[in-house]
């Protein structure tokens, strides 16, 4: 492809993406039906002997690529999660890509690096969080990652760290080891906990109340019924908005819990964190003032597009104890020196891309406003829904639903009728919603938070659910 070649169709695209960003997805079903290997068997088996031209692979878009992808955009996404995608971040991951530069340390880019600092640092401000968080308190810091999961990953190696001195064998065995959560939290931490050679056995479900928050006094209990046992607990994960429910853990009454103990309190935030962009609703920080490390996610309800994970730690020395390794080839003056940060020491992989682009393109095209705005459009369309949903009989909440979720299910104690209510929904493909489980009974979880849903795309949701 020559530049001529390349401008040409970077301009197609453009338009293609903007046509379908502007309501263009709604000429889709959210769910297109296709079975496993249709998409393959669309393709040719063996890669092509010579270069291609564009026109071909533009027709595969339109032939292969959109009616066979499931539509997170279309205004009828009510599952999962929100992954928005803004304009202005389309266009960050486009110079990020253009540039193709590799961030790994501060020496190879500069701007990289303090770019990121400096959107951690402007996002700490714009969430209102606590003041240890910031890079440019004594031991603080933020650092974008790909993913919740990963954010969870390095809290637990830094926890781990911390746990056993910088050295593993100085406690014998990582198996004394034990982490704390509920059965409401992300299953990310479980894998955590494997990769980290701690191990499911050695993952501690805490009761939760009836709102699936965790019990704090069962925390106590089960970390002291483990260290007399001769175990070391050193992990604890408080959740602020579950996956299933949206569920928030009482940070503080868990902290108190964790206090002097030595043991890692981590929050997990992921979609519900951002929504203390909106002053009003900056409740769900509560607690963070006393954790070790905290996650969030703008590649969800913020509209920075997928993957950017905002995670801060109050410890970033337990951080890199757990991470930094140097050899000769990686040494520079500026991070022996402490003059610059080193972000493949904050991160699993060492490579890295430049991710701070697109949050930065965000926030200066865009505005905050834009996403507060929306933030409490969905709010106020979850509570009108919820309110449908409660002055239904056939129906009733499974959930607390202060956000942008709602858990509900037919009346009764058969799940079979909610299950397939669920199916039947999904099967049209008009709308998409997702099953959980709470307390052993099914539930239909109603996520309110794409970038195009209005309040008409949720009435057709409840008509179709109530016919």
């Amino acid at each position: 492809m020559t530049p001529d070649e390349f401008r040409r169709a970077g301009h197609e695209l453009i338009d293609l993406i903007a046509d379908y960003l502007d309501h263009g997805v709604e000429a889709h079903s959210v769910l297109d039906r296709v079975a496993p290997g249709d998409v393959r068997a669309m393709l040719p088996e063996h890669p092509p002997a010579e270069p291609e031209p564009w026109e071909a692979v533009r027709s595969d878009i339109d032939r292969v690529v959109l009616p066979t992808i499931t539509h997170w955009q279309h205004p009828n996404w009510f599952a999962y999660f929100p992954a928005n995608v803004t304009y202005s971040s389309v266009l960050g991951e486009l110079l990020s890509a253009g540039l193709g530069v590799q961030g790994m340390s501060w020496v190879t880019s500069p701007a990289c690096t303090e770019i990121e600092t400096l959107m951690l640092d402007w996002m700490h401000e714009l969430l209102g969080l606590p003041a240890r968080y910031r890079s440019t308190s004594e031991r603080g810091g933020g650092v974008i990652q790909g993913s919740a999961s990963e954010a969870v990953l390095v809290a637990i190696l830094a926890a781990r760290w911390k746990a056993t001195a910088g050295a593993v064998n100085e406690i014998g065995d990582t198996t004394r080891l034990v982490a704390y959560t509920t059965s409401q939290a992300h299953s990310s931490i479980e894998k955590g906990l494997r990769i980290a050679g701690i191990g499911s056995d050695r993952m501690r479900i805490i009761d939760h109340d009836e709102q699936f928050a965790m019990r704090p006094d069962a925390l106590a209990a089960a970390i002291e019924a483990d260290t007399q046992g001769g175990l070391i607990p050193f992990f604890v994960c408080s959740t602020h908005g579950s996956t299933s429910s949206l569920a928030f853990d009482p940070t503080p009454e868990i902290a108190a819990v964790c206090a002097g103990s030595g043991v890692w309190l981590h929050v997990d935030g992921a979609m519900a964190g951002i929504a203390a962009l909106e002053p009003e609703l900056r409740w769900v920080n509560q607690g963070l003032e006393r954790a070790d490390s905290y996650c969030t996610n703008a590649h969800k309800w913020m509209g920075v597009n997928f993957d950017c994970s905002l995670f801060w730690t109050a410890d970033r020395t337990a951080l890199l104890g757990a991470l930094s390794i140097l050899p000769e080839y990686l040494r520079s003056a500026a991070a022996e020196t402490g003059a610059a940060i080193d972000y493949r020491d904050w991160q699993i992989p060492l490579g890295r891309r430049f991710r701070a682009l697109k949050l930065w393109f965000n926030l200066r095209l865009d505005g905050v406003g834009t996403a507060q705005g929306r933030i409490r459009r969905d709010v106020e369309l979850a509570q009108e829904f919820a309110a449908w949903v409660a002055a239904d009989d056939r129906f009733e909440l499974v959930a607390p639903h202060p956000l942008n979720l709602v858990c509900l299910r037919i009346v009764g104690d058969d799940d079979a009728p909610t299950d397939e209510l669920i199916g039947r929904i999904n099967t049209a493909g008009e709308f998409h919603v997702t099953r959980t489980v709470l307390d052993g009974r099914s539930a239909l979880r109603v996520s309110i938070g794409a970038v195009n849903t209005d309040r008409s795309a949720v009435q057709a949701l409840w008509q179709a659910l109530t016919t």
